[in-house]
């Protein structure tokens, strides 16, 4: 049997993906790399919000960006992450987003709740 310690990585993977704004950068990402300006204007969202956000991304491993002169450009740092977005999406249609429904995170809760990959987050 799995201890509660051993799954605290996974947990964390989970919620580093929890936030809609991480999750459409990250969508973002997965058709190639982008600048931080690129991020801002494509996603309507503020420089400090899609920084705070990148700089979490980068702490979990999942981003990591290339300097070319005084631009970075961020990507996606591993590959595994389109395939865990694939089967999220393939769960997601199997249970008829079901998740939507629950109680403490779905969308109707009134809180910001987590979306679906694929869900348009700048709505």
């Amino acid at each position: 049997m799995t201890s509660l310690d051993g799954l605290a990585p996974a947990a964390a993977l989970f919620h580093s993906l929890a936030d809609p704004v991480r999750l459409s950068i990250v969508q973002r990402l997965a058709r190639g790399e982008a600048r931080v300006v690129d991020l801002t204007r494509e996603l309507g969202l503020g420089q400090s919000t899609v920084s705070k956000h990148l700089a979490c991304l980068r702490g979990c491993g999942l981003v990591d960006y290339r300097a070319e002169g005084r631009q970075s450009f961020y990507f996606l740092a591993a590959p595994e992450l389109l395939d865990l977005l694939r089967s999220a999406e393939h769960l997601l249609t199997a249970t008829d987003r079901a998740v939507a429904l629950c109680p403490t995170y779905g969308t109707g809760t009134g809180q910001a709740g987590a979306r679906a990959p694929g869900a348009d987050a700048t709505t």
